[in-house]
């Protein structure tokens, strides 16, 4: 990349080390970063609407001229208001500005103004307050907004955005090799730079945006590319083809279809030369566990050890139960290994698996200490890869000669979004629910229903069974809902007073919620009132019941994984969704969840309704941050994103020609590491 715009901020003109300090803070370093501080908005200048016309207290843009300027009024020490007779020849206008004696002076007699602001009032006498003003004679007229922090102002940073754009300018380059450019017809990367940041109209903008949201999603999609054709070096465990008979036979069920071909792909994959790294996605209580379970029986069978490590105690010890029940009958010895275990059991966990003496080991990142060893460690798996740093996981695999990796998530994604967060990895689906598991019957109500929807709830704590009611605050930061601890507390003096209450939060400790839980699961809690802590994993299969209050808040995806919490076990399960947001959106949403229980249907639906929040939001899979592409809007151009990181790198596997070069560049600078060993 051109030198001139790897430079620090400071080195454009009226950027001191002070400012510089205020555009880090935006995550603004160099010239190039600044050219990537995509607009969060624009101005529209070019079509105001007749001030007789424009909506009340609306954003809106009206076009006239000043007749008359107004003394200074001095409401209070401290406090001017100017006030400025506005016409567009038709209707009236009072501009009101407050202690801007600048702005004030800034407006000329019978000169045209744009205004943008809200506009308040009557049909008798219009004001606007502090509005954003633009001289009629002005060229741009779509004015970009940023993302500001204090210390920089709208006006401050398109002034520095100009300036960057003029180095750029004088150093052309265009990563797209030609080829491309012409067969989806996009824009220079001149253009769209220019036309990203100050667009002559909404349709230069939109080719500008089509053309950058296409970059990052290409450069995105070479570097998932790039690293999973790296660390394609020799595995240490090249494992040999075993009778596996003996695991089917004793599995107390049939496996699904899906269960089987995930197996196989497994046990494929450890059969070749390179390691494994597999991605088992299934909808929850799809059975991910057994699958985990055949592929750490053929690594035993091989004569090597597996390890599977999971973000919590309680899934641990979850997993560990399951994996004991599946393969020690086989004779295959099965460890746990957490941090709240005493030191003289960690000692003898560690001596086992050192030794060899265990060929599966369960536990949380007390796996990864620099004082547990494994004799010879072929499989590392990891249970909700999100929730655990890629450090953890490297620090996991780096106990064994390059070993297999299978990732297992319990988060249903539509496919497209599936290979771009897991571009690295294969991916097995599992699509069947196992057998004897039921589906959870989903119902949504306003809160008018709420007492009626207790009701219901009492009626399965009566008949022995265990229920979850879910909040989505953990405080009262947002007014108009319940604190979960003041709604824990009124429910077990109120409605629930006969049955035991208990509370499971956020911001409890680590041991507190195992706690929680673990009374939960022995059934020392009849009800259980949590925030979304509870959606993951935990298996409690008296649990039959949940409420979910404001329901609205969560996208489709999380209430479907919070719904799976219940209907674990034998028992015919219910969900209540209770919404006080009774608009024709919320409705339509949370009807999808009545209807279907299948995790990637519900997926794609909450695709098109809200967006990848659910999946993007957080950053929860450790992917580079997007500046200007939205899955939402933007899914028919990562597939041509898609396609055509495919014919780069079927021409061009390691990105080496010269066609090729800056492309590979931002490659690097994106995932922020070399891959030039590729």
């Amino acid at each position: 990349m051109l030198k001139d715009l790897e430079k620090p901020i400071e080195y454009l003109k009226g950027v001191g080390e002070k400012r510089a300090e205020c555009y880090e803070k935006l995550g603004v370093k160099t010239v190039y970063d600044l050219l990537c501080h995509y607009p969060r908005s624009y101005i529209d200048y070019t079509s105001p609407v007749p001030i007789a016309d424009a909506p009340t207290n609306e954003p809106c843009i009206v076009k006239g001229r000043v007749v008359k300027k107004l003394p200074e009024a001095r409401i209070r020490k401290g406090l001017s208001v100017y006030k400025v007779i506005f016409t567009d020849d038709v209707t009236d206008l009072v501009i009101v500005i407050y202690n801007s004696e600048y702005m004030y002076k800034q407006l000329e007699v019978d000169k045209e103004y744009y205004l943008c602001g809200r506009i308040t009032g009557n049909l008798v006498r219009k004001e606007i307050n502090s509005p954003v003003i633009l001289s009629a004679d002005t060229e741009d007229k779509v004015q970009p907004v940023y993302h500001l922090t204090e210390g920089l102002s709208q006006q401050m940073l398109r002034k520095t955005v100009r300036l960057a754009l003029n180095v750029f300018n004088k150093n052309i380059y265009e990563p797209l090799p030609k080829s491309i450019m012409q067969r989806y017809n996009f824009c220079s990367l001149e253009y769209a730079l220019e036309n990203i940041h100050f667009p002559k109209d909404m349709h230069t903008c939109e080719l500008a945006k089509n053309r950058l949201v296409f970059d990052e999603l290409l450069v995105l999609q070479l570097g998932m590319q790039l690293m999973k054709s790296r660390s394609r070096e020799k595995s240490g465990f090249v494992l040999k083809t075993q009778d596996m008979d003996s695991f089917y036979n004793a599995l107390p069920f049939i496996l699904t279809n899906s269960q089987q071909t995930a197996i196989e792909d497994c046990i494929r994959d450890m059969q070749k030369e390179q390691p494994m790294n597999r991605l088992v996605q299934g909808d929850v209580g799809s059975g991910k566990t057994a699958v985990a379970a055949g592929a750490a029986y053929f690594v035993y069978e091989n004569g090597c050890q597996s390890a599977l490590m999971a973000p919590t105690e309680i899934l641990a010890e979850q997993h560990y139960e399951t994996l004991k029940g599946f393969l020690e009958p086989l004779g295959v010895k099965v460890a746990l290994l957490t941090g709240s275990m005493t030191a003289k059991q960690k000692k003898l966990v560690k001596e086992g698996l050192e030794n060899g003496e265990y060929a599966v080991a369960v536990g949380t990142h007390a796996l990864v200490q620099q004082t547990t060893k494994f004799k010879k460690l072929a499989l590392v798996i990891t249970d909700e890869q999100h929730r655990f740093g890629v450090e953890q996981r490297a620090a996991l695999a780096s106990k064994g000669e390059n070993p297999h990796k299978l990732v297992m998530s319990a988060t249903p994604i539509p496919r497209t979004l599936a290979l771009m967060i897991y571009g690295d990895l294969d991916i097995s689906v599992l699509k069947e629910l196992p057998k004897g598991r039921q589906p959870v019957e989903t119902y949504a109500v306003t809160g008018k229903l709420r007492e009626r929807a207790f009701n219901y709830v009492k009626k399965y704590l009566d008949e022995g069974r265990q229920g979850y009611i879910v909040c989505p605050m953990i405080d009262e930061s947002d007014m108009d809902l319940q604190d979960v601890k003041t709604y824990a507390k009124k429910l077990s003096q109120g409605t629930f007073k006969d049955y035991t209450v208990g509370l499971l939060h956020g911001r409890m400790s680590g041991a507190q919620k195992e706690q929680v839980m673990n009374d939960f699961k022995e059934h020392k809690i009849d009800l259980l009132v949590s925030t979304t802590v509870v959606e993951v994993g935990v298996d409690v299969p008296n649990a039959a019941i949940m409420v979910i209050e404001n329901a609205d808040r969560f996208g489709l995806s999380q209430l479907h994984q919070l719904r799976g919490r219940v209907g674990r076990g034998k028992y015919k399960s219910s969900c209540i969704l209770i919404t006080d947001n009774v608009n024709e959106e919320s409705v339509k949403r949370l009807k999808i969840l009545g209807k279907t229980n299948d995790g990637f249907k519900i997926s794609e639906e909450d695709l098109k309704l809200r967006g990848p929040g659910d999946f993007f939001g957080s950053r929860q899979h450790g992917l580079p941050a997007l500046k200007i592409a939205d899955m939402s809007q933007d899914m028919d151009i990562l597939r041509k994103a898609q396609e055509a990181a495919q014919l780069i790198r079927n021409a061009d596997p390691k990105l080496e020609r010269t066609e090729n070069i800056y492309l590979r560049e931002l490659v690097d600078k994106l995932f922020d590491k070399t891959m030039s060993d590729n």
